[in-house]
């Protein structure tokens, strides 16, 4: 059997959000006991120095037992938020046309 058949035949259930350079995949799995857990699974997408992309992953492993306190303290950290800074992005970053800007300080009264 392939890697690639072992790794996605416990897959169950999937959702996709793709938000800029980074992918965020919600796959709902089953485990040898026949019993479904989630795992949320960050891809970034790198260039490196030659120009190949590659992919940065971080995964996050969520059983059944837990998903309400993580619901819980999900919508406090994200009501905490949005109450503290707003629904609006505020990071020049977000822009896909964001350049970074580089300055030279001539002297100290620039500072």
């Amino acid at each position: 059997m392939s890697d690639y058949k072992e790794r996605h035949e416990n897959e169950i259930f999937t959702k996709v959000l793709k938000a800029g350079r980074r992918t965020y995949f919600f796959d709902v799995r089953e485990t040898k006991a026949g019993d479904y857990y989630l795992t949320i699974t960050e891809s970034k997408k790198n260039f490196g120095e030659n120009g190949e992309a590659s992919f940065e992953k971080h995964k996050i492993y969520l059983y059944k037992e837990d998903f309400k306190s993580f619901e819980e303290m999900f919508k406090d950290s994200t009501d905490f938020i949005i109450g503290q800074k707003g629904e609006d992005v505020i990071s020049e970053k977000h822009d896909k046309d964001f350049k970074s800007k580089s300055f030279t300080i001539e002297s100290d009264e620039e500072i």
